[in-house]
């Protein structure tokens, strides 16, 4: 799991640059999906320690699940984006890949805590 949220949190520190310098570098929300992905990526080294490894990843897990409440109304805002309708739709953009990312994120996590689960009862 600590290699999955190292890759992730490159994943979310290109987002978070990229949204940043594509929307003209002036706006420095465009910069929260690095921030999270600089979280995660302290919580994916201290997650090499096979005694912080549970506690670390389930903190990771909820980094996860905290970015993807925050973000998930944009996934209502995209149809608006496309259409052109939209205030902010590079905002409303990098935030639905943020709430993708984390759904990934997530599904991910939950499927290799279900594996070290199994292995440790068997």
């Amino acid at each position: 799991m600590p290699a999955i949220t190292l890759g992730f949190s490159v994943a979310y520190i290109v987002l978070g640059l990229a949204a940043f310098f594509l929307t003209g570098a002036t706006h420095q929300t465009a910069l929260i999906p690095a921030y999270i992905g600089l979280l995660l990526s302290l919580l994916a080294w201290l997650g090499q320690k096979e005694n912080l490894r549970k506690h670390v990843m389930h903190a990771a897990m909820l980094i996860g699940l905290l970015a993807l409440f925050g973000t998930v109304r944009s996934l209502l805002k995209l149809p608006a984006a496309f259409d052109g309708t939209a205030e902010r739709p590079a905002a409303i953009y990098a935030q639905a890949a943020t709430a993708l990312l984390s759904v990934a994120y997530l599904g991910l996590g939950v499927r290799s805590f279900i594996q070290a689960r199994r292995s440790r009862s068997s």
